[in-house]
């Protein structure tokens, strides 16, 4: 059975521990490890993600037979525009629908708030690609975001129509 919980700054542990089983496996064939640690300590020290909750990202943990598998976090960026801004699930729970169930849940949340479209960037080179493609987004565009110490994010901007 699936649970989905909203994170609070208690949870912000739980999510560090979630997102260092799965973020250097995820992108170690696509970045170097010097940008991965750089990236970790820039989105998922605890004081980044304290600051991403206060500035409105809503944070779901995704537990499955009540051990946790995944976290997500999302946001309304301008009024009906919403943003993913994460969605990781544990390398071993992959392929079994947790992501789908997941996703699914921000997709009916940013509903009730009224949401139009529902936006993600995802690495040029991340087969998560077509996750979301099999979900209904679609590549809006390419973009390369500088996010500082020399290092460009390469990624597609991908979208979904909610209505």
């Amino acid at each position: 059975m699936f649970e989905i919980k909203i994170a609070s700054v208690d949870d912000i542990p739980l999510i560090r521990k979630l997102c260092m089983a799965v973020w250097p496996k995820t992108y170690a064939d696509m970045i170097s490890p010097q940008q991965i640690e750089y990236m970790l300590e820039l989105m998922y020290s605890k004081e980044a993600l304290e600051r991403q909750m206060n500035e409105g990202a809503v944070f779901f943990l995704l537990f499955h037979d009540g051990e946790p598998v995944g976290y997500a976090a999302w946001q309304e960026e301008t009024p009906g525009q919403f943003k993913l801004h994460k969605l990781y699930v544990l390398p071993a729970d992959q392929g079994k629908g947790r992501g789908r169930f997941l996703l699914e849940a921000i997709i009916a949340a940013c509903r009730e708030k009224g949401g139009n479209v529902l936006a993600l960037q995802v690495n040029r080179n991340n087969k998560a690609r077509f996750f979301y493609e099999k979900l209904g987004f679609a590549i809006a565009r390419e973009a390369d975001f500088d996010i500082g110490n020399g290092y460009l994010m390469e990624d597609y901007v991908m979208e979904r129509q909610l209505n």
